[in-house]
Order: C-alpha cells, then structure tokens, then sequence
C-alpha cells in the first residue's frame, strides 16, 4: 500500500515550486495526462500510440511503432475472420498464428513504451492485458450460451481491433511531458540495480545506443526475473493446452464443450484479477510463483491419471488458482524489473523479458501436445 500513497504524492506535489503561482492548472493538466494514458494502456492492453515529440532521443525508438500498431491490429482482425471461415485444420492454425502475431508484436512494442511514462502504466497495461483475457472468454461464453454459432460470435467481435487501435491514437498523450521515472522517493529503498556497475543517468529511449556487450550484461541481470517467468508460463500453459480437455466430469450439467469454456473462463478471471492487484500487492520473489505452479501442474496431472478428485468445482477453484499465480508472475515480475533497471536500460529490459512468455508457451505445446494424445490413448 506504500506504493499506492507514493503514486498519490507524486501526482499531488507542485514538484517543489511552492512559490510558483497558480499551481493548480499544472497540476490539473498532469492529472489529466496520468487518466488518459492510464485508461489508453488499459484500453489497448497496451495497444499503442506512436507518441508524436519533438525530443531528439525519442525520435529513433517512437517512429518505428506506427507500422508495429498496425501490422498488430490488422492480424487480430485477420485471426477473426479466418477462423470464422474456416473449414480445415490449416486455416484455423493460420489464424492462431495470426493472433500470436498480434499479440506478440503487440506486447513488445507497448512494454517497451512504458519505459517512457510514468512507472503506474505497468500496472494498467498488465490489467488490461488481463481484462482482455477475460472479456474474451466471457464474451464467446456468453454468446454461445445464448445460441449464436461460434462464427456469429467470432465476427462480432470485429469492432475490437478497431475500437483499439482507436483508443491507442485518441487516448495517450505524448511522454515528452511525463516523468518516466516517477515515484522516485517512494522507490528508492526498493531499487536494486540489476546491473552492479553504475552508470550515468540518460533519458529513456536511449537504449537503441546500447552496445551489444551492454545489452548481453543487462540480458543477465534480467535472468533472475525471466527464468521464473518462463517457468510459470510452461506450466501453466502445460495445463491449458494438454490437461483441460481431459479434466472432464460426467456428475454435472455441463457438456464437455461448456466444461472446457467454464475452465478458460475461470483461468482468465484469475489472471485478470492478479494482474490488477499491483497496487495493493506487491512480490518481489517470483520464484515461488514458478514453484507453486509447478505444483499446480503436478496436482492436476495426477488427478487426470487417477481420477481422484470427486468434484468439478474442486478443479474450478484450483484452475482460478493457476490463474492468480499466472497473472501475479507477469505484473510483478515487469513491475520489478522497472524499478531496478536504469532509464537508459529500461526500455531493452522491457523487450527483451517479453521472451519469456512466448518461451514458456511453446516449450509446454512441444510437450503438452504429445502428453495429451498419450493420455487419450490411455482412456
């Protein structure tokens, strides 16, 4: 809860200027600022606006993330439309890859934009990534239990790419105004340089100045945050991808289709839940996320191979767990890294841990995949 009151403090002082008169329209126009980028990253999930500026150190990095935008919001529609067209196994793979694409190209770029606002955008772009998890599972639950087809449901969701990609271009300011490092009182008891070598204070956005040899040692320091991260992403996705389908009760009402939606449903709840918990819960040490979802893991592996647990609302609650976990490894372990990396860093720093969830994910499909038609055989 400290970190709460210093993000209060920080947007309520006059930065020291007590004899400056008529405080107030600055502090008004710094409010208004902070809102519009806080709802722009949550809108977006952090789906982005190439800020225009004047700043000579920006220029580089920002002028590349136009395309990126773009290129993001035209493969979330195309995922849509082909897998809602679909009649083969191929075409619906396309338009999953076309969705990884926006999605991954999307994380990146918008991580990476937060080393140039205020270090309170983590927590509304990690929410609203979280959101998003949830809208759409609720969303495809929801208007498939009303009797729309799934391509009734995939094609209206249409406007989404839109309505984001709107948000993005409307709603964020420019950072040239902002305070990146923001907070700096109320952080500097927690700020542990990842790097032990001290370094000049720079702007951020200079980090397409880094050599190679500083991007390798800053990559290092990082390793203590993405190891984790990549652990937690391969079992939980482990479960998702290879266990869910054969998580199945027969004592209950649900098909085994709307057993399946209800576990995505309740696996994303979680996650946007503890991604939206920074401000009031912060974890330094992610490695016992990563050790408790491997636990998870363990747990419902067993039970698909035993069938010991009596209940299907004993595995809602254990999958509402996996998702808590999942979400607070990925704010925490972002929110982490900005305040222990130097503004020069940051930005690099942000990229490059976007590797771990892509990591994890595709570690646990090369074996998931392979498990779960092991264990069907079984059956």
């Amino acid at each position: 809860m400290g970190g709460c009151a210093g993000s209060r403090r920080r947007f309520s002082d006059s930065e020291g200027e007590e004899t400056v008169p008529e405080p107030r329209l600055p502090l008004l126009d710094h409010q208004g600022a902070h809102w519009k980028n806080a709802v722009g990253f949550w809108w977006t999930q952090a789906q982005r606006r190439s800020p225009t500026t004047a700043h000579h150190d920006l220029t580089a990095t920002l002028s590349l993330r136009l395309p990126r935008v773009l290129v993001s919001g035209i493969c979330a529609a195309g995922s849509f439309i082909l897998v809602a067209f679909s009649h083969s196994v191929g075409t619906s793979l396309c338009g999953v890859v076309f969705a990884s694409i926006s999605s991954g190209l999307g994380e990146v770029t918008f991580l990476s934009l937060t080393a140039f606002y205020p270090r309170a955008v983590i927590s509304w772009w990690s929410s609203g990534t979280g959101g998003a998890g949830l809208l759409g599972a609720l969303s495809y639950l929801g208007l498939t239990q009303a009797g729309l087809s799934p391509q009734q449901t995939l094609l209206s969701m249409l406007g989404i790419p839109a309505l984001l990609l709107a948000s993005y271009f409307l709603l964020l300011t420019s950072p040239e105004a902002q305070d990146p490092g923001g907070d700096k009182e109320a952080e500097s008891a927690a700020r542990q340089p990842l790097i032990g070598t001290e370094a000049p204070e720079s702007k951020p956005g200079s980090s397409s100045s880094l050599s190679l040899r500083e991007r390798w040692t800053v990559f290092k320091g990082l390793l203590w945050y993405i190891v984790p991260l990549v652990v937690v992403y391969f079992a939980e996705y482990f479960i998702n991808q290879g266990l869910f389908e054969l998580l199945f009760f027969r004592n209950t009402s649900l098909s085994h289709p709307q057993q399946y939606r209800w576990y995505q449903m309740l696996y994303q709840a979680g996650v946007f839940a503890s991604r939206s918990s920074l401000r009031c819960c912060r974890i330094r040490f992610t490695w016992a996320l990563a050790l408790m979802q491997c636990l998870n893991l363990a747990f419902l592996l067993a039970d698909v191979w035993f069938g010991f647990l009596p209940s299907i609302y004993l595995v809602f609650l254990i999958i509402l767990y996996e998702g808590l976990l999942g979400g607070a490894a990925y704010v925490n372990t972002f929110h982490n890294i900005a305040l222990e990396t130097i503004d020069e860093h940051r930005e690099f720093a942000m990229a490059a841990t976007c590797i771990s969830d892509t990591l994890g994910i595709s570690l646990s499909g090369l074996l998931a995949l392979p498990l779960h038609d092991f264990l069907c055989q079984l059956s």
